[in-house]
């Protein structure tokens, strides 16, 4: 059966389940975003990385330890990336167009983050990008597991990304769409096994999909992986994990 070996979850709360709040609304008060600094990753490389991509970096190598697994074991053809993410690329867009100092055009693409990871931990294997909410990330579950079940990968890593502070001014025009508080945050699954057991499918909003919305706040698609940290910690051996985004409706279970 498909399992998940560790998360590694980032957020504007701190780092790990353990640093959220028991209500994100609360704690947040009159913030609108909960945000993320800049990780301080060194390496030349990453001087003109933007924000995003060190988080991605760094919420891989937070799932890596929480899975008690090296680098070189993810490095090479036979690990998966899975990547996904609704908001994370509009900063490195919006700055392209109107900054003073643009990135380089590369990063104004949604692949610019799982790039700088696959450059970074050695990924060669199978590669997906959706963009959307947390129900792409419970397809991201999904189709980490068919590749699993399909033997292209032994291991499969599910990133989502999402940041807001630098469109802060188009997030407050569009606040009908999104409840508050925005919290910023980057999440890592790595996940093992045949890729079989695994149910998917539509299905209703599951304990962990609440309990993720209320201590941390909307995150869009790193919901279902804050969900899956917070199972995690609770000591769960499976999870049905849920998600929606634009009317649609999403579950798959897994072991944890």
């Amino acid at each position: 059966m498909t399992k998940i070996l560790g998360v590694g979850l980032l957020t504007g709360w701190g780092a790990g389940a353990a640093a959220l709040p028991e209500d994100a609304r609360r704690a947040a008060g009159a913030r609108r975003i909960v945000s993320m600094a800049r990780p301080a990753i060194n390496g030349e490389r990453f001087r003109r990385a933007t924000r995003e991509s060190l988080l991605g970096v760094a919420a891989v190598d937070a799932a890596l330890r929480d899975s008690r697994l090296d680098r070189a074991a993810v490095a090479g053809p036979q690990t998966a990336l899975v990547y996904v993410t609704a908001a994370a690329y509009g900063a490195s867009n919006k700055n392209f167009i109107a900054g003073s100092s643009p990135p380089y055009f590369p990063y104004t693409a949604p692949s610019a983050v799982p790039a700088e990871v696959a450059i970074e931990y050695g990924l060669t294997g199978g590669y997906v990008i959706l963009v959307g909410g947390a129900v792409g990330t419970v397809d991201a579950l999904w189709q980490a597991s068919v590749m699993l079940a399909a033997g292209r990968a032994t291991l499969a890593l599910v990133l989502a990304v999402e940041t807001f502070e630098e469109c802060a001014d188009l997030w407050a025009r569009g606040r009908w769409a999104t409840p508050r508080p925005l919290v910023e945050a980057a999440a890592c699954a790595v996940l093992a096994g045949q890729g079989d057991g695994v149910e998917y499918g539509p299905g209703e909003a599951s304990t962990f999909e609440t309990m993720a919305a209320r201590r941390a706040g909307e995150t869009l698609s790193c919901a279902p992986l804050v969900g899956l940290a917070l199972a995690r910690a609770a000591g769960m051996s499976s999870a049905r994990v849920t998600g929606h985004w634009r009317g649609r409706r999403a579950q798959v279970v897994v072991a944890t």
